[in-house]
């Protein structure tokens, strides 16, 4: 039985789609085999393509909509807690599932027999026309071509971590790869491989190391709890955090920005915090601002626009557009009402993916998904879905 959803698409506007990235780690419709790779024998047989599709995931399946109108086009069933990325090209996405990466035809409206196996599939990352994935339940990393996906599993390489640990890689676009140093009781800095994978420098000075962005120059930023490592240039520098504590777990860059957002938590002792103030790095000064945004976000609030506006969807229901070189609140989107984050990372809560102009924010209180024009704050299209969203990604641009 196929959920259908009531799409509210706003009229005399054209969504102009196309691209943009991430995620971190630590986690009733169409009945899909969800053994080893089973397809859909419905997916198969679908005759309609489904049009610069847009993937969200609830608690047991994952919906497929069309990314102009934002009607449902597939209710897949997918046991689990599962997560959604995009894969770097413009057809298909990764679905972090219990056994490793699995690859989905969203285009085509299903899962692929495909998978990339591996115990705690974590972070994927997209960068100079690699993906890269990174297992933390055995430290290994995956490096692939996106545009070679299809219906076999395409040629990848792979490199072993010296000890399992949540961690993160990113290769450059002369082959080199930035990855993270750790095991399960201890994250420590990043380390940097040549091409043949020997190690060309290191950085240890950066406890509890978390996620990564790159920024324009492909300059690369690691958060650490006390700031940033930041390698440019062959050169691995440290950016303090102004507090004793400053943890940047997550970032967004953009190539159009030398400046990379973060998020900023300052209380070592919360259960959780629920942070007020964003961090803004700067990789070509090696410079910190924090700015006050005077609401809570969380780890899904983090995007950037089109021209490298820094994003942030606060619990006060609205994105705020930052300029990035000033710091300054250029404006708010009322997109939602005011929410509260749950204690339980996995538990739903509203995300921001954004593609060229259009922000696509869901509204798992309301079982929404909404788009939004990011120039003109206009909304686009709305519908209502049976389950609540929790991830929402997408394909890359045409």
């Amino acid at each position: 039985m196929k959920h259908m959803a009531r799409p509210r698409t706003a009229a005399a506007l054209t969504v102009l789609l196309a691209t943009s990235v991430a995620l971190t780690a630590c986690g009733g419709g169409k009945e899909e085999a969800v053994g080893a790779g089973g397809k859909s024998d419905k997916a198969n047989s679908s005759a309609t393509a489904v049009k610069d599709p847009i993937v969200t995931t609830y608690d047991g399946g994952l919906y497929v909509l069309d990314g102009t109108s934002l009607e449902v086009a597939e209710d897949i069933s997918l046991e689990g807690f599962n997560r959604v990325n995009p894969a770097g090209d413009d057809r298909h996405v990764m679905v972090s599932t219990s056994t490793g990466f699995r690859v989905m035809d969203a285009v085509g409206g299903e899962l692929t027999d495909v998978e990339f196996k591996g115990s705690k599939p974590g972070h994927v990352v997209r960068h100079a026309g690699k993906t890269i994935l990174f297992s933390d339940g055995t430290g290994e990393v995956t490096i692939f071509d996106p545009a070679e996906l299809g219906s076999s599993t395409p040629k990848s390489e792979t490199y072993s971590s010296d000890a399992p640990h949540h961690g993160v890689a990113i290769q450059l676009a002369d082959g080199k790869l930035v990855t993270t140093l750790g095991t399960e009781e201890k994250r420590t800095g990043i380390k940097v491989l040549d091409e043949d994978r020997k190690e060309i420098t290191r950085n240890e000075k950066c406890p509890e190391v978390h996620g990564e962005a790159a920024a324009k120059g492909e300059a690369v930023v690691i958060g650490c709890e006390d700031g940033v490592l930041v390698y440019k240039d062959g050169a691995i520098k440290k950016v303090q955090s102004p507090t004793e504590y400053g943890r940047i777990g997550n970032q967004a860059g953009s190539e159009e920005s030398a400046v990379v957002l973060g998020d900023y938590k300052q209380d070592p002792d919360a259960e959780l915090e629920r942070p007020e103030k964003i961090s803004l790095i700067n990789t070509e000064t090696g410079k910190m601002r924090l700015v006050d945004l005077g609401t809570s976000y969380t780890f899904r609030s983090l995007a950037r626009g089109p021209h490298g506006e820094a994003l942030v969807l606060g619990t006060d229901g609205k994105i705020h557009v930052i300029d990035p070189d000033t710091g300054k609140v250029e404006k708010k989107i009322s997109v939602l009402d005011s929410w509260k984050e749950p204690l339980d990372w996995q538990q739903p809560r509203p995300a921001l993916f954004v593609r060229d102009h259009t922000a696509y924010v869901s509204d798992p209180a309301g079982k929404k998904l909404v788009a939004i024009d990011i120039e003109s704050g206009e909304q686009l299209a709305a519908t209502e879905l049976d389950q609540a969203p929790n991830e929402v990604s997408g394909v890359t641009a045409h």
